[in-house]
């Protein structure tokens, strides 16, 4: 398998570091998602990568030997990484992993984000400080987060371009 276009994509998407202008210091962000662009029902928040994979294979878009490596690597994060009880409960939380001691785990899921990629299925690396609710699980590796199901809509706000 040719991973250098994912090792490209991961390389345009890691955190960047940017000057906070009040003491110079360099922002470092805690946490990294990784999502799509269509909602889960019961979150109503955006699919992290293991549900977008596993929605190719089960739509019968991914081919047997795509399959059979997202199951592997489905495999490995199931074998190394706890699966947080409300996750297997179905509530409504969203998972982030952790940006720091979490190397291994990150380097494990680029070949997802591979397939992702080779599928033509949109995602984005989200990375942040500050997640959208309570902390209801932590591990080494990652946080889960209780969302509240709820997706707000605004009205669009005046514009605040200069008129012509």
């Amino acid at each position: 398998m040719n991973y250098s276009g994912l090792v490209q994509t991961v390389r345009a998407n890691r955190p960047r570091s940017f000057k906070n202008s009040g003491d110079r210091s360099m922002m470092k962000f805690k946490y990294a998602r990784i999502q799509g662009q269509e909602l889960a029902e019961n979150t109503m928040y955006a699919k992290g990568i293991f549900s977008m994979c596993w929605q190719l294979i089960q739509n019968d878009v991914m081919d047997e030997e795509d399959a059979g490596l997202f199951r592997e690597i489905d495999s490995w994060f199931a074998e190394n990484l706890p699966w947080p009880p409300q996750c297997r409960n179905r509530e409504k939380v969203v998972c982030f992993f952790k940006t720091e001691g979490t190397e291994e785990m990150m380097k494990m899921i680029r070949p997802a984000l591979w397939l992702l990629e080779r599928y033509h299925h949109p995602y984005f690396l989200v990375y942040t400080n500050t997640l959208p609710g309570e902390i209801v699980y932590e591990d080494r590796y990652q946080v889960a987060v209780r969302v509240s199901g709820k997706l707000q809509i605004d009205p669009l706000q005046e514009s605040w371009s200069p008129e012509e």
